[in-house]
C-alpha cells in the first residue's frame, strides 16, 4: 500500500532524543540495580509500617452510596429524631399464626431487647397501634420495625452488630428470624470474597506458559503483591478521612492486581531480550526501564488521569472510590520502576535458570514463520476487510448498550443464604415487595394546615402504583408532618422510580396546591433515585474530560494527531463493547445461570462511570506500548507499513500475556465472588480487555494505522513547538542478534 507524504512531518532531530542509556529511567534502573539492598529495605519497611499504622487505626469503610433526600432529611432530623436514621425490618415467618400468644410474647420479648441498644432510636411493635400493618394477610409473616439514630453509612458496625446478635438469638424451631436494611448490610449482607487467590493462580499459570522460568514468573507477582499490600494499608488510614465503600479494597486489589502484573510483566520481558542480545544485567535492565518502563509510566498516568475525572462528580463515596484505585495503580508503577530492577538486579542472569522443562519460552525477536510476524502481514496486506469486520463485531457486542437502564440494585440481588436477602423475600412475600423501599414523605405545616395534610394523605394513598400509606404523624409544635408510602414495586424497579417522579411532579404540587404545606419525598429508596439520576447525568462530562485529557497525553507522548484520535475512538468502541455485555447479562439475563447472577436487575448507575475511566486508562496501557514500539520502528525506518508490522509482531505475544492475566484476575470476581456489584464490575472488565487485546489491538488498530500511512506519525510544525515534550524519546541501538529479523522483513518486502 501507498503511504501518503506529509511534508510537515517532523523528523526527531538528535535535541529531541539521546541514547537509552542516558535516559532519566535507565539512570533510575541503574541505581537501584547497584543499591538493590538498599532498595528492597525500603520497600519492607514501607509495607511493614504501613501495615501496623493501619492495624492500629482500623478501617472505617461505608455503605452509604446514596444518602437521603437532603429536604425530606433536614425536616426529620429537626421535628422526628427518632425517624431520622436508617430504618432495619426484623422480619419473623411462623409456623403457626403469628398472632397466637406464643408469638406475640416471643415477639415483645424482642422488642424490649431491642429498644435499648446502642444508636437505636425507636422499636414499632407489630401489635402498636403505630405497627398495625405490619402483620401480614396470611397472619404468619411480621416485621418489626427497627429505627437508628444516624445514618447507615455513619454508624459504628458494633452497635450494628449487637442488634443483628439480638434478633438472631429469638430464632427458635416455628419462630424464623431474618433482618434486612441498609445498615444491616454493613455486617450481615453479602461481602466480598477471596477472589484475588484465585486471580493470582491464574496469573501464575499464565506466566509459567509465557516465560516458562519459575523466577521470570515469580517477578511481576512479587512487585505487584507489595503494591497491593501497601495500598490496603493506605486505603484502611484514609476511610477514616474520605467516604470509602465497603468494597473499596476488592476494586482496589482487582486493578492493581492486573495493572501490577501487567507493567511488571513488559518490564521484564523487555529484560530477558536485552539478555538474549548479549548485554550485561545492568545494562539490559537500563534498557528495560527506559523502553518499556517509560511506556509503563505514561499507561500508568493515563490510568490516572482517567481516575480522576471521577472527582467531577463530588459524590463522597466515588472520591473514595477514585481515590482507592489511584493509590493501587501510583503503588504498582513505583514498584515497576524502582523495586522490580533492584529484584532483576539479584536474579541476574539466572533468571532462566529456575525453568520448567520444555516450557521456557525463547526471547528473540520474531522470525518471518513466526506466528505473530505472519498475523501482523496479513493485517497489512488486508486492512480494510480486517478492520471492517473488527467494527462489526464491535458495533454488534454495543448494541445491548442503548438498552441499559441505571439503578441501584436492591438486597434481591444477594446471595439466598445472606440474611438480608432472607428478610427482603420474606418481606416480598408477606406484604409486597414494596415494603422493601418505603417512600418517606415529609412536609412542612404551616398553622391551621392540618387538614391539607389528610387530603394529601388521601391523595397520596389512590395513587396508582401506592400499595399502602401508614397513619400521619403530627410534630408536637404541629408544623411538620410525616407519612410512609409502601410502593407496589421493588426498590430498584423501574415503576418505583417512575412513582416518585410522578409523586415529586404532579401527586404533592396539585395536592397541596394553594395550602402553604411543602411536601418532600425522601428515604433511602428515593435517595437512590436522586443519586442515579444524578451520576447518569453527569457521565458524559466524565467521558468528555477524560477524553480530552488523554487525547493531550497521547498527543504529546507521541507528537501525532492521527495517533491519539485512533486511539480515543477505537478505545470508546472497546468500552461501549463491554456495556453491551453486561447489560445483556445482569439486565437481560443471557447466560447468566452460568456465573450465577441471581435475578436480573439495573445496572448500578456508578459502575459505568468506574469502569469507563479504569477501561479506557488500561486501554491505553495496551495502546501505549504497543504505539511505543510501533514509533520506536519507525524512528529507525520512517517506513510506516514496516513500523506497524513489525511493531504488532514484537508486542503481540506480550500484550496477548498480560491481557489473559487481566482476564483472569477481573474474572475471577465474576465466578468467586457473592458481591453483586463486583460481578458486574469484573464482567465489564474482563470482557473489555478480551475485546481490547483481541479485536482492537490486534486488528482495528494496524488495520486502521496501515489504511492512514504516514499521516500516523504527522503533527504541524507549529503544534509541534507549542506542545510539550514529555519526556525525551530514547535511540536504542539494535545488535546483531535483530539483523536475521530484518533480514527476514526485508526478504518478506521484496516477494510481495
Amino acid at each position: 500500500m501507498t503511504s501518503a507524504t506529509f511534508k510537515d512531518t517532523p523528523v526527531p532531530s538528535r535535541p529531541q532524543s539521546r541514547p537509552a542509556q542516558q535516559s532519566a529511567l535507565a539512570r533510575l534502573a541503574g541505581w537501584c540495580h547497584d543499591h538493590r539492598w538498599l532498595v528492597l529495605i525500603v520497600w519492607l519497611v514501607a509495607l511493614v509500617a504501613s501495615n501496623v499504622f493501619a492495624q492500629l487505626a482500623g478501617s472505617a469503610f461505608s455503605d452509604n452510596l446514596t444518602g437521603g433526600t437532603q429536604e425530606a432529611q433536614q425536616i426529620l432530623n429537626a421535628n422526628f429524631p427518632s425517624q431520622s436514621g436508617s430504618p432495619a425490618q426484623v422480619v419473623v415467618t411462623t409456623g403457626t399464626p403469628f398472632t397466637d400468644a406464643a408469638n406475640q410474647a416471643r415477639t415483645a420479648k424482642l422488642v424490649d431487647a431491642l429498644r435499648p441498644l446502642s444508636h437505636v432510636s425507636a422499636v414499632v411493635s407489630p401489635f402498636s397501634p403505630q405497627g398495625a400493618a405490619q402483620i401480614s394477610r396470611n397472619r404468619h409473616i411480621g416485621y418489626v420495625r427497627v429505627e437508628f439514630d444516624e445514618q447507615a453509612g455513619n454508624l459504628p458496625e458494633p452497635a450494628i452488630k449487637k442488634v443483628v446478635n439480638t434478633t438472631e438469638s429469638f430464632e427458635a424451631p416455628g419462630y424464623q428470624v431474618a433482618i434486612g436494611g441498609a445498615a444491616i448490610g454493613l455486617v450481615a449482607g453479602a461481602k466480598p470474597g477471596s477472589s484475588e487467590g484465585i486471580g493470582i493462580f491464574a496469573a501464575i499459570l499464565i506466566m509459567l506458559l509465557a516465560f516458562g522460568s519459575v523466577v521470570a514468573m515469580g517477578l511481576p507477582i512479587i512487585t505487584a503483591l507489595f503494591g497491593i499490600a501497601i495500598g490496603f494499608a493506605v486505603l484502611d488510614l484514609l476511610s477514616h478521612v474520605v467516604t470509602t465503600p465497603v468494597f473499596a479494597p476488592e476494586i482496589m486489589a482487582m486493578i492493581g492486581l492486573g495493572v501490577g502484573i501487567d507493567y511488571a510483566l513488559f518490564v521484564v520481558t523487555r529484560y530477558r531480550q536485552g539478555l538474549s542480545e548479549t548485554r550485561e544485567p545492568r545494562e539490559a535492565i537500563a534498557l528495560s526501564l527506559a523502553t518499556s518502563g517509560r511506556a509503563v509510566l505514561f499507561a500508568g498516568t493515563t490510568v490516572i488521569l482517567s481516575l480522576l475525572g471521577l472527582f467531577l462528580l463530588q459524590l463522597p463515596f466515588m472520591r473514595g472510590l477514585a481515590i482507592g484505585a489511584i493509590a493501587a495503580v501510583v503503588l504498582v508503577m513505583m514498584a515497576a520502576i524502582t523495586l522490580l530492577p533492584a529484584m532483576l538486579g539479584f536474579s541476574g542472569r539466572a533468571i532462566d535458570k529456575l525453568h520448567v522443562p520444555g516450557l521456557l519460552q525463547g526471547t528473540a525477536e520474531p522470525t518471518a514463520r513466526g506466528f505473530w510476524y505472519r498475523w501482523s502481514r496479513t493485517v497489512q496486506r488486508h486492512p480494510l476487510v480486517a478492520g471492517t469486520a473488527a467494527l462489526l463485531v464491535l458495533v454488534c457486542l454495543a448494541l445491548p448498550l442503548f438498552s441499559m437502564r441505571l439503578a441501584f440494585t436492591d438486597a434481591g440481588n444477594d446471595p439466598p443464604n445472606i440474611a438480608t436477602r432472607q428478610a427482603f423475600d420474606a418481606l416480598a412475600t408477606g406484604f409486597g415487595p414494596g415494603f422493601n423501599g418505603p417512600l418517606i414523605i415529609a412536609a412542612k405545616v404551616p398553622g391551621g394546615q392540618q387538614s391539607a395534610v389528610d387530603h394529601l394523605d388521601t391523595v397520596v394513598k389512590s395513587t396508582p402504583g401506592v400499595a399502602f400509606v401508614s397513619p400521619i404523624q403530627f410534630s408536637r409544635s404541629g408544623g411538620a408532618a410525616v407519612m410512609i408510602a409502601y410502593p407496589t414495586t421493588s426498590p430498584q424497579s423501574a415503576q418505583t422510580e417512575a412513582l416518585v417522579r410522578t409523586l415529586r411532579n404532579h401527586v404533592i404540587p396539585t395536592a397541596t396546591s394553594g395550602t402553604g404545606v411543602r411536601a418532600f419525598v425522601g428515604g433511602e429508596t428515593a435517595g437512590s433515585v436522586d443519586a442515579s439520576s444524578y451520576l447518569s447525568s453527569r457521565l458524559p462530562l466524565v467521558i468528555g474530560v477524560v477524553l480530552l485529557l488523554s487525547f493531550l497525553l497521547l498527543m504529546a507522548v507521541f507528537r501525532s494527531l492521527a495517533v491519539p484520535l485512533k486511539a480515543v475512538v477505537v478505545n470508546l468502541l472497546s468500552v461501549g463493547a463491554a456495556y453491551g455485555v453486561i447489560v445483556a447479562v445482569f439486565q437481560w439475563g443471557w447466560l447468566g445461570g452460568l456465573i450465577g447472577i441471581g435475578a436480573t436487575g439495573p445496572i448500578d448507575p456508578w459502575i459505568p462511570l468506574m469502569m469507563f475511566t479504569i477501561l479506557f486508562g488500561l486501554s491505553m496501557d495496551y495502546e501505549v506500548f504497543l504505539l511505543s514500539r510501533m514509533r520506536e520502528e519507525w524512528r529507525l525506518t520512517h517506513d510506516n507499513s514496516s513500523a506497524v508490522a513489525d511493531g504488532l509482531a514484537k508486542t503481540a505475544r506480550v500484550i496477548t500475556a498480560a491481557a489473559a492475566i487481566m482476564i483472569c484476575v477481573f474474572g475471577s470476581f465474576v465466578i468467586g465472588d457473592p458481591l453483586h456489584v463486583l460481578k458486574v464490575f469484573g464482567l465489564g472488565l474482563a470482557a473489555a480487555i478480551l475485546i481490547d487485546a483481541t479485536l482492537v489491538r490486534m486488528v482495528l488498530v494496524p488495520s486502521i494505522m496501515e489504511l492512514i500511512g504516514d499521516a500516523n506519525w504527522w503533527m504541524p510544525s507549529w503544534l509541534d513547538r507549542v506542545v510539550p515534550k514529555l519526556g525525551i524519546e530514547v535511540d536504542v541501538d539494535h545488535t546483531s542478534s535483530s539483523h536475521d529479523y530484518k533480514t527476514a522483513i526485508n526478504a518478506e518486502s521484496i516477494r510481495n
